[in-house]
């Protein structure tokens, strides 16, 4: 509203002054004006608005997106991105997070756009007797919180996954900040440190710990209690999570090109600045499971008895069998552990990284759940899942595999304008979510995309809780395999429970 009073005084100024011109000094300038006056009133609105990034950042030419975007159903449908199942990316999930995130309408006309015959199609059961979404609680949460845990905490049942100052403009990281204090869920630092950005507006924080110990470190990039303790034990950070591996690049290490490596970032995260900072493949705390579990004990100490985890992608399966025995050894065990799959996604990753290593989503959540449950910690430990987690469905699959939250990045980075024009890694996103770049970023406007994040985070909740109403579920809790269909190919269908069925660790 503010802008428009902004654009309609200029427009009378401008308009003022083409009359004085005209009048006591020549004609060519009217017909000037006439031409080009619109273009330029046009510009000048688009550099005050505050709703669409790309317009202030690029003024004018910016509208050549929308106007292709309104096209969409007739031509964007040849420029469409699928995923591994053949589902319209951009067409169905970048439409289902922007309508949602601006609460507008988020209905589809003529039925589903996937060929429901296909191999990979996957649906819930409905029952003839749903509950009414008004029975069911509205906002359900989890107690995040073992038996040596001083400080549970009351987690959302969705929230942000890890994504670093750095590889987040600062405008990005307040945006979401503001939206999970507006919606009342938590943000993941990721392992770029603990910045002030994270810190401004008061929402929740779960602090990343990754092999380089940004924010926490000495000189020579080892881990420092002192520094730890003095950033941990802050009201705003509620957990503290160890980054073994992620999704994207399991065993390979964060990278910050040295474009995004500014002297702020660097500052925050104690590296030296304008160089590449590559974070090292594996922690130099630990070098097998029982002294993870015994780092796992030392952060808890340091952070006066906040939930403590890990994070992983699996990938050699001993090797967590390896981390339980060691729970049950120390009798140490995390307040809770987040699976990543190997589709995750990342700015800068190596393409065999990210498109060949690593255990996806699925078969990962659910050999860990069942590996918990054989050597009797589940009951402990509370299980995150991230890995192109976006719609209310794809909460309730990974609750039926085992999870108990979710963690969503892709999803709340489009919340924040981001339009996927894949230039995470060259600094140069247009949008200004994904960029160190001061003249990009500043096209990104706070507090409107903060209303945004809060936005799509309500309104998935409320999606997720009338799918449980449907399938005729009081409660995520009851969630399990059998609630989970999957087309194997054209006449054969089978539930999760016999796709990955349980206790296949034992």
């Amino acid at each position: 509203m503010k802008a428009k009073k902004i654009f309609i005084a200029t427009s009378i100024i401008i308009l003022a002054a083409i009359a004085v011109i005209y009048f006591f000094l020549w004609k060519p300038v009217l017909w000037f004006m006439i031409l080009f006056g619109p273009i330029i009133l046009l510009g000048l609105y688009d550099m005050i608005q505050k709703e669409h990034a790309i317009k202030r950042n690029f003024p004018v030419v910016g509208h050549l997106r929308y106007i292709l975007e309104s096209f969409r159903p007739e031509i964007m449908q040849y420029f469409v991105e699928t995923d591994t199942e053949g589902r319209p990316i951009n067409r169905i999930m970048r439409s289902l997070v922007y309508e949602r995130a601006k609460k507008v309408n988020d209905t589809t006309p003529f039925g589903t756009e996937m060929d429901v015959y296909a191999e990979g199609y996957e649906w819930m059961p409905h029952s003839i007797y749903a509950k009414n979404f008004g029975t069911i609680d509205q906002n359900p949460r989890i107690i995040v919180g073992g038996p040596d845990c001083k400080k549970p905490y009351n987690a959302s049942i969705l929230n942000i996954s890890a994504m670093s100052f750095g590889a987040l403009s600062k405008n990005a990281v307040m945006a979401m900040n503001k939206g999970a204090k507006i919606g009342g869920f938590a943000q993941n630092t990721g392992e770029g440190g603990l910045s002030p950005y994270h810190l401004k507006h008061g929402g929740d924080i779960i602090w990343q710990i990754g092999t380089g110990y940004f924010g926490c470190r000495t000189k020579d990039g080892k881990f420092s209690p002192e520094l730890f303790k003095e950033k941990a034990t802050l009201d705003q950070v509620k957990m503290i999570e160890i980054k073994i591996s992620q999704g994207a690049k399991p065993g390979h290490g964060g990278v910050l090109p040295a474009s995004k490596n500014t002297d702020e970032i660097a500052k925050i995260r104690l590296v030296e600045p304008h160089k590449d900072v590559l974070s090292p493949p594996m922690h130099s705390t630990f070098s097998n499971a029982k002294e993870l579990t015994l780092f796992i004990k030392q952060l808890r100490d340091l952070s006066e008895g906040k939930p403590v985890g890990f994070k992983l992608c699996i990938g050699q399966p001993d090797e967590f069998t390896d981390i339980c025995e060691a729970m049950r050894e120390t009798g140490i065990k995390p307040d809770f552990i987040t699976v990543d799959g190997g589709e995750g996604g990342t700015g800068a990753a190596p393409v065999e990284f990210s498109n060949s290593l690593g255990m996806p989503l699925r078969e990962g959540l659910s050999f860990v759940y069942d590996t918990l449950i054989k050597y009797d910690l589940k009951k402990d430990i509370k299980l995150i899942a991230s890995g192109k987690v976006i719609s209310a469905f794809d909460m309730v699959r990974t609750m039926a595999l085992g999870a108990d939250m979710c963690n969503s990045a892709r999803a709340m980075m489009m919340a924040t304008g981001c339009i996927q024009a894949l230039e995470c890694n060259k600094n140069t996103c247009p949008t200004g979510v994904a960029t160190q770049n001061k003249s990009l970023m500043k096209g990104l406007v706070v507090e409107d995309k903060a209303v945004r994040v809060a936005n799509f985070h309500e309104v998935t909740i409320k999606s997720f809780v009338e799918l449980l109403g449907a399938a005729g579920i009081s409660e995520h809790e009851e969630l399990n395999r059998s609630h989970i269909y999957r087309r194997i190919n054209g006449g054969k269908v089978k539930r999760y429970d016999q796709i990955y069925p349980y206790h296949l660790a034992q």
